[in-house]
């Protein structure tokens, strides 16, 4: 019985991502269930050589995802650039980019990835009458050579009074130290 319980737990950290390839092959890969969301490309690690966010989506997640039950998870996989041209798995995380229906009435509420300086924020936007903007940034160390929670916030606002805008922003005075893949969106902070 037990083992019946962590079989979906391990199926999906079982999934066969390239841990190391050509530009190409690593952002053209396909794997069984999945399909890309967003690859954006940038400097994630300070260095000459090219990197690359990859999000991936379940391809079923329209009919599996339930926002507060069961919200499908989005594994975010952040590659290096090598001085051969190829890329690395450098680390991933099934819990930085909100779910299929955490939107509310705009439904995905995945909005983009920017890359700038070694930092990345995934960015996302929602809501119904109640708009609202989600915010979360990484910054690479490179003592440690991983990256950690920089912020996580944004702005919520009525559209009743678009004028009255709200900004919540958290940071380590209030998170503490928070590695990229210890990091989970829906935990209650």
């Amino acid at each position: 019985m037990l083992l019946y319980l962590m079989l979906p737990v391990f199926s999906l950290a079982a999934q066969d991502f390239l841990p190391q390839g050509t530009v190409e092959a690593v952002t053209q890969q396909e794997v069984e269930g999945y399909t890309v969301l967003n690859a954006t490309s940038g400097d994630l690690n300070r260095d000459a050589y090219p990197d690359w966010v990859l999000i991936y989506r379940k391809t079923t997640e329209a009919e599996t995802s339930d926002a507060i039950d069961h919200p499908e998870p989005r594994p975010l996989l952040l590659y290096v650039g090598q001085p051969d041209g190829t890329l690395k798995l450098a680390a991933r995380n099934d819990k930085v980019v909100l779910c299929y229906d955490c939107g509310g009435v705009f439904g995905d509420p995945f909005s983009q990835v920017v890359i700038k300086n070694g930092f990345f924020t995934v960015e996302h936007y929602g809501g119904s009458s109640w708009r609202w903007t989600r915010l979360i940034t990484f910054r690479y160390q490179p003592k440690a050579g991983k990256w950690y929670l920089h912020k996580d916030g944004g702005d919520s606002y009525h559209t009743g009074d678009p004028d009255k805008v709200e900004t919540v922003v958290k940071t380590t005075k209030d998170f503490g130290v928070v590695a990229f893949e210890a990091f989970d969106c829906y935990a209650e902070n």
